[in-house]
C-alpha cells in the first residue's frame, strides 16, 4: 500500500526489512497498533508528533504469525467466494425476487462500512493524535484510496461476475510481476535469472487459465467474459500502483492509519461516482444491507486485523508470501460451495502464477539477498 506521477527516480521499495524496534508500550490493543517490522519515525513537521506504532512483539512466534495470516487469506478467499455467490445469484437473500447486488455498491459499502467503524476504534483508542497526518501525506493516502483502493476492489469484483473467481485472482494476483518490471525499468533493481524465471512463470500461468493456451479444437471452447478479463487486469494494474506507491508512507506510518485514511478517500470517491440518491434508488433490502455490512467486516476488518497480528511475529517477506494461500483458499471455496470447476491445464496455469508469486517476493541470491518485491494485500 511511488511518488507523483510515478516517477522511475522514486525509492526502492521494501527489499529488506530492517531490524525489528523494541516493542511499543502503548496501551492501543494489539489488533489495532500496526505491525510491521519497520523503523520508527517520528513526524515533527508543524510540532505534530506522530508517532509509528508499526512494531513487532518482543518475543515473536513464527507459527502463530503463520496462523493468523493464513486465516486472514482464509477470510479473503471467504469474501471472493461471497461475492461471486451474491453475483450470480447463487446465495440466496430472500425468498422473493430481490434487486441483485452491483458490484460498485459491493465495493462503496465495504470501504464505507469498514471506514464507519474503524474510525470511531481507532479515535477512541488515542483520540484524534491517533489517526493525524501531515497534509502532504494526507493528500497521498488519498491518492492511493481513489487509484488504488477503490480502481482495485472495483475492477476485481467486476472480474469476479463477468469470469469466475479463479480467473479473477489469478490475474489480479500478477501484480508482483508489474511491480517487478517497473523496479528493472526504473533502475531500482537488477535483472536477474530468478527474475526472469519469474516473469516466464507467471505469463505462462495466466495464458493457461485464460484459455489462450491449453485448449483442444476437439473440446468445449473455453469462453471467458472479455470485459471481465480486461476488468481483472485493470485490477492487477490498480493493485501493482497502490505497492509502488505505498512503500514510502507506510515507512513513517502505521499500517492502520494508512488504511483508515485510503478508506476514506475511497468511500469519499464512491460517493461522488455512486451519491446517497442513487443507493436509495436501487431499493436495495434490509437483508441485503446485512449482507453488505458483514461482508465489510469479513473482507476488510476481520482479514486485515488478522494481518497485522501476523506481522507482529513475522518479517514482511515472509508473511506476504503466506498471504499468497490468499488464491488457493479463493478458489477451493468456488469449487466446493459455487461448482466452478477447472480444467487440468488451468489448475496448472494457477500453480504456475503462485510458484512466480513466491520467487518474485523472495530476495535475490545474485543480489546478496537484499533485494525482493514486496507486495502488500489489498482485498
Amino acid at each position: 500500500m511511488g511518488s507523483q506521477g510515478q516517477r522511475c527516480t522514486a525509492r526502492p521499495l521494501l527489499f529488506s526489512p530492517p531490524p525489528a524496534p523494541k516493542r511499543s508500550k502503548a496501551s492501543i490493543p494489539s489488533a489495532l497498533t500496526g505491525s510491521s517490522p519497520l523503523p520508527d519515525h517520528r513526524n515533527h513537521s508543524r510540532g505534530v508528533n506522530i508517532p509509528n506504532t508499526n512494531h513487532q512483539s518482543s518475543r515473536p512466534h513464527p507459527l502463530r504469525g503463520y496462523f493468523f495470516i493464513a486465516s486472514a487469506a482464509f477470510l479473503w478467499g471467504v469474501s471472493a467466494a461471497l461475492g461471486r455467490a451474491i453475483f450470480t445469484g447463487k446465495l440466496p437473500l430472500s425468498a422473493v425476487a430481490i434487486r441483485p447486488i452491483d458490484p460498485l455498491i459491493l465495493s462503496q459499502t465495504r470501504t464505507t462500512f469498514s471506514l464507519l467503524v474503524l474510525l470511531p476504534l481507532l479515535v477512541a483508542s488515542q483520540g484524534w493524535q491517533r489517526i493525524k497526518l501531515p497534509a502532504r501525506d494526507l493528500a497521498y493516502c488519498f491518492l492511493l484510496g481513489t487509484l488504488g483502493v477503490a480502481v482495485s476492489n472495483y475492477f476485481y469484483y467486476v472480474a469476479i461476475q463477468r469470469t469466475n473467481v479463479a480467473t479473477a485472482i489469478i490475474v489480479q494476483y500478477t501484480a508482483p510481476v508489474w511491480v517487478l518490471f517497473y523496479v528493472v525499468v526504473c533502475g531500482q533493481q537488477k535483472l536477474s535469472l530468478q527474475k526472469v524465471v519469474a516473469v516466464a512463470l507467471a505469463v505462462t500461468g495466466i495464458a493457461l487459465v485464460i484459455g489462450i493456451v491449453g485448449t483442444s479444437n476437439h473440446g468445449r471452447a473455453l469462453r471467458l467474459d472479455s470485459y471481465g478479463l480486461i476488468a481483472a487486469l485493470l485490477a492487477s494494474f490498480s493493485f501493482a500502483f497502490y505497492n509502488v506507491g505505498g512503500h514510502r508512507i507506510l515507512a513513517r506510518h502505521d499500517r492502520w492509519r494508512v488504511l483508515v485514511w485510503t478508506l476514506t478517500a475511497a468511500a469519499a470517491f464512491w460517493l461522488v461516482v455512486n451519491p446517497p440518491w442513487k443507493i436509495v434508488a436501487a431499493h436495495y433490502a434490509p437483508v441485503q444491507w446485512l449482507f453488505l455490512f458483514v461482508f465489510s467486516m469479513i473482507s476488510v476488518l476481520g482479514a486485515f486485523s488478522l494481518y497485522f497480528l501476523g506481522l507482529q511475529h513475522l518479517e514482511p517477506t515472509r508473511a506476504i508470501i503466506a498471504s499468497c494461500l490468499e488464491p488457493v483458499f479463493s478458489i477451493v471455496l468456488a469449487a466446493w460451495l459455487l461448482g466452478e470447476v477447472l480444467r487440468p491445464m488451468q489448475s496448472l496455469g494457477i500453480i504456475l502464477v503462485l510458484a512466480a508469486i513466491v520467487i518474485v517476493q523472495r530476495p535475490s541470491a545474485a543480489n546478496g539477498g537484499n533485494e525482493a518485491v514486496v507486495v502488500e494485500p489489498i482485498e
